[in-house]
């Protein structure tokens, strides 16, 4: 039996040593290996190595952050730092174009107003209708400000309508034979506002390379893939639809849109609307139109660029406008079918946010609304005040006119340009500031501001109204005449010195 319980016992210490040896060697393996700087430095020198960083770590860990003495600062010391300061400006330098002061304008924007005392003719305000300072619309307006105040005090989908906004909205949309229209209470806000609620990102929009910077703005901010074609060319537009048709293979899941004004600001001329509709129609798109500058000036009644071609406005899905210009009032609508403008009233960001348009100013529009339906030769007046301003400029020494002939906006382009957008610019507005100071002409050259982004050149814009009279567009092409024949030899004797 202790033979047997022997055995056993040695049997059980070969294992327990065994197992001791195979433990000894896993933990010394790694210490057998330590390498430091290419040094080999066994079980002791790794010992210390680590011993020595526990210690270093423990001291950093111990050391108290480090604080500057609490040692007051002396006067001189505060005067001393004062004078050596310098603010950082808040603005950036003054450039010599900035220096520049623009004319002030003194009284209202009619055909003739005051600008630094003195009256001028004025041909700088999209005053087409003559209605600046019409008594109807005065009375509509004094009679509105009585009524409802001054403002709406709140957006329009929380208590800012009044019922006067429905009946402008009815009456606009009753004008231009649409179903429903939409108000904006700032006319620029309208395109800013109404491309986004129906554009959004992965969209596909074709874009006249020439429109303002409104559309441009809402363009921006739809997030959508922008593509531009050549300014008023149907070709270029055509080739544009069908390279994105053929080659964007998720072409037909996408809405597209065709975003053109009836009248473009930046050159005065008018959209092909016939060519806009039939590749609309061929390539299923969506039109979106401003007739901010043809309502109240093209067709036989005024109702803009469908009149104007004879095309049923339906065929445009969405049209926007500023009230601005021929209504002689502040705001802007957008009119469509009814699922277009309740669209807007859900998702457009300048309805829903923005306080309501002022009640008097949407009674003004109402007023001028029936002012033009009433007065049909406002319209015949205009067409006539054009071609005489046309056959005015006909003929003009280093100028010539890039505008359509039934265009409200008489666009003067150079001949032959300096080089440079800027000294373009420059050459311009000194004609401007001549014809202004020497002749009381007041004209304005087509300044644009840094995020204007219109490929088209700068010209001399003339805003026609049916409230000139002939003496002021002979007075006013006379001038241009004479200045810019002075002015643009002057400049070429330059060139050659």
């Amino acid at each position: 039996m202790d033979v047997k319980l022997n055995t056993i016992a040695s049997a059980v210490m070969d294992i327990v040593n065994t197992a001791i040896d195979w433990v000894t060697l896993a933990f010394d393996a790694p210490f057998a290996r330590a390498v430091d700087f290419g040094v080999h430095i066994g079980v002791e020198g790794h010992l210390f190595l680590e011993g020595f960083l526990l210690v270093f770590i423990l001291l950093l860990l111990s050391r108290k952050s480090f604080k500057p003495p609490k040692r007051p600062l002396t006067k001189e010391e505060i005067n001393e730092l004062c004078d050596e300061w310098v603010p950082e400006s808040l603005i950036p330098p003054l450039t010599e174009e900035m220096q520049w002061e623009p004319p002030v304008l003194e009284s209202d924007a009619g055909p003739h107003t005051i600008i630094n005392g003195k009256e001028v003719v004025n041909f700088a305000s999209a005053n087409y209708s003559g209605l600046i300072g019409n008594e109807k619309l005065l009375e509509s307006c004094t009679s509105a400000l009585e009524k409802y105040g001054v403002g709406s005090c709140g957006p329009r989908s929380f208590f800012g309508t009044i019922d006067v906004h429905l009946d402008c909205e009815a009456r606009i949309a009753k004008f231009l034979g649409t179903p429903d229209s939409v108000l904006y209470s700032y006319g620029i806000s309208t395109t800013f506002s109404a491309i986004p609620a129906f554009c959004k990102k992965g969209d596909i929009i074709v874009v006249d390379e020439g429109v303002h910077w409104g559309i441009q703005n809402g363009l921006y901010l739809s997030r959508s893939t922008i593509v531009y074609f050549k300014h008023n060319d149907m070709e270029s537009l055509q080739s544009t639809l069908e390279k994105i048709t053929l080659e964007n293979k998720r072409a037909k899941k996408l809405r597209h849109y065709i975003v053109v004004e009836a009248v473009y600001q930046n050159s005065g001329q008018i959209a092909p609307l016939d060519e806009i509709v039939r590749l609309k129609e061929k390539y299923r798109f969506r039109v979106l139109m401003d007739e901010s500058n043809s309502l109240g000036v093209l067709g036989g009644s005024g109702r803009g660029l469908t009149e104007y071609y004879g095309i049923p406005i339906e065929k445009i899905d969405i049209i926007t406008a500023d009230m601005g210009h021929a209504l002689a009032t502040e705001g802007g609508f957008s009119t469509g079918n009814a699922s277009v403008i309740g669209h807007q009233r859900l998702n457009s960001s300048a309805y829903l946010f923005s306080a309501s348009l002022p009640p008097y100013l949407a009674s003004a529009a109402i007023t001028a609304i029936d002012f033009l339906e009433e007065n049909p030769d406002l319209i015949m007046k205009l067409k006539e005040n054009i071609a005489v301003l046309w056959e005015g400029l006909s003929v003009i020494p280093g100028l010539s006119i890039a505008s359509n002939p039934h265009s409200p906006i008489v666009f003067l382009r150079l001949n032959n340009s300096t080089g440079t957008l800027k000294n373009d610019l420059r050459l311009l507005e000194d004609i401007a500031d001549r014809v202004l100071k020497e002749d009381s002409v007041f004209v304005v050259a087509s300044k644009r501001s840094s995020l204007d982004k219109c490929r088209l050149p700068v010209g001399i814009r003339l805003f026609v109204s049916a409230a000139h009279s002939e003496s002021d567009l002979r007075k006013a092409s006379e001038s241009l005449k004479r200045v810019a024949a002075s002015v643009l030899m002057g400049q070429s004797r330059m060139r050659e010195e």
